[in-house]
């Protein structure tokens, strides 16, 4: 897979984030990702929409429920012929396999390529404080991270979504071509908002991110052009 700049379409209405796309030159052929507020307020249709503008779709709606229950929501998910998708890996083996075989069967009954499929680990909001205090997880962070991703990978699962700081170990735990996605990107600048666990584009590629999803500092930005080829700029330097 390209080393893609995925741009985080977290509006609230399908209009927003269509007129935004519509912005940038076709030529720029961009990696969106649909969350679950303009998912679940404009459902497929928005995928529809997006992929006739010319853009590739990472669909996060970050599964989470009984094998059986996944399994048939990634076979819906596997015929929209989206890119990427997300599932939890706090759900388990199990869990886990049933989305892969999910979204592998909806996308031969649509005859379209099957989306890579990645697990979350820990949230970037996570906090080791929090892991502790509030999840109940005594493990450290870093090793609940490993413990998950390794799981996935067990499971068949392409890659995760994880921080860009995780992503050395990660690779460790699991192997160099297991898919590491990086949200939380931030330039030095800026506010982290509610992320904790934050990178710049150049500090995440030096890490070895596959991948990065970049909201904010795009999506509102004054000139969202000039920022996304700004920060597309310093994922991409050697």
């Amino acid at each position: 897979m390209v080393q893609p700049l995925i741009i985080a379409l977290d509006f609230p209405k399908a209009e927003i984030a269509l007129d935004f796309v519509k912005q940038f030159p076709t030529s720029e052929q961009l990696f969106v990702k649909v969350g679950m507020e303009l998912y679940y307020q404009a459902g497929p249709t928005i995928i529809r929409e997006l992929q006739a503008l010319g853009c590739q779709i990472f669909l996060d709606l970050k599964l989470h429920d009984i094998p059986h229950t996944v399994e048939q929501a990634a076979t819906v998910i596997g015929q929209l012929g989206v890119d990427l998708t997300t599932i939890h890996a706090a759900g388990g083996q199990k869990m886990m396999q049933a989305a892969v075989a999910g979204i592998t069967t909806g996308a031969k009954k649509a005859n379209v390529r099957p989306a890579k499929v990645l697990a979350i680990t820990q949230l970037t909001s996570t906090s080791e404080q929090m892991l502790h205090q509030e999840l109940n997880i005594n493990t450290s962070l870093t090793d609940s991270v490993d413990h998950l991703a390794q799981l996935a990978a067990a499971s068949h699962v392409d890659g995760v979504i994880s921080s860009a700081l995780e992503v050395p170990h990660i690779k460790a735990a699991t192997s160099a071509n297991f898919l590491c996605i990086s949200p939380g990107i931030r330039l030095t600048s800026q506010s982290t908002d509610d992320q904790v666990r934050i990178v710049t584009p150049a500090g995440a590629h030096q890490l070895g991110s596959d991948g990065i999803v970049v909201g904010r500092p795009i999506t509102q930005a004054p000139d969202p052009v000039a920022s996304y080829q700004q920060i597309k700029a310093l994922w991409e330097a050697k």
